[in-house]
């Protein structure tokens, strides 16, 4: 499973860094994202400080979406799909791959959107510790729940529109809870940080063994 985890991950990678689509349309959607959210309270210094973990993530989530879609779109052509259900590839190891490819770019794009956070809305950081650990669980929740329903999407009509009706209800809980460590993180916010983490822990390990279960049966029907 693991070694058929790496050889997944590792094709989407490659593809990705060969058609640049990541850092030529996702990275510039969500750094337009943020600046639209800094015209739009422009005129309120303080409350864009205190809504830049809310902010922050919800550009996260919208990219996160647009990653999936990448990741099921280059294997809807030229029967790729078909190739990887002939190809004996452990299912679970499939899907673990698909997430891990998803949260590199994820980790990398909250790195350049965590600059643009500090340089247009002023935020300082109070526990770095924090910051990251939330970042890359969190990061694993929306690859993990994205890649069950872009695959239970992928096989369907209109699955450009409908993968965001499937996964933005479902990612909630994420999203409440890494903004909320955010907010801790940076200061904006007198809650304990770390009880939140241990919420979006807790929904990153049942998304991920979701997926290991589920994930051969949505291959076969789809």
């Amino acid at each position: 499973m693991w070694r058929d985890a790496l050889l997944v991950g590792g094709k989407d990678l490659r593809i990705e860094i060969r058609g640049r689509v990541a850092t030529m349309q996702v990275a510039p959607y969500a750094m337009l994202v943020l600046l639209l959210f800094g015209f739009a309270f422009d005129q309120d210094h303080n409350l864009l400080t205190q809504a830049a973990p809310g902010l922050f993530w919800v550009a996260v989530l919208l990219s996160s979406l647009l990653a999936v879609q990448r990741s099921f779109a280059i294997e809807a052509t030229d029967g790729t799909r078909d190739g990887l259900r002939l190809s004996g590839l452990d299912p679970a190891g499939i899907f673990l791959g698909k997430v891990a490819a998803v949260v590199i770019e994820l980790v990398a794009l909250e790195v350049l959107l965590g600059v643009g956070v500090v340089v247009l809305f002023g935020t300082r950081l109070h526990d770095p510790a924090l910051l990251v650990v939330s970042a890359l669980v969190a990061s694993v929740g929306l690859a993990a729940a994205g890649t069950v329903y872009g695959m239970i999407a992928s096989g369907v009509r209109g699955r450009e529109t409908l993968l965001p009706l499937l996964v933005l209800p479902v990612v909630a809980p994420v999203l409440l809870a890494a903004t909320q460590c955010w907010m801790a993180a940076l200061g904006s916010s007198t809650t304990d940080g770390w009880r939140w983490l241990s919420l979006l822990v807790a929904f990153g390990v049942i998304y991920l063994a979701l997926g290991v279960v589920s994930f051969s049966t949505l291959v076969e029907e789809t």
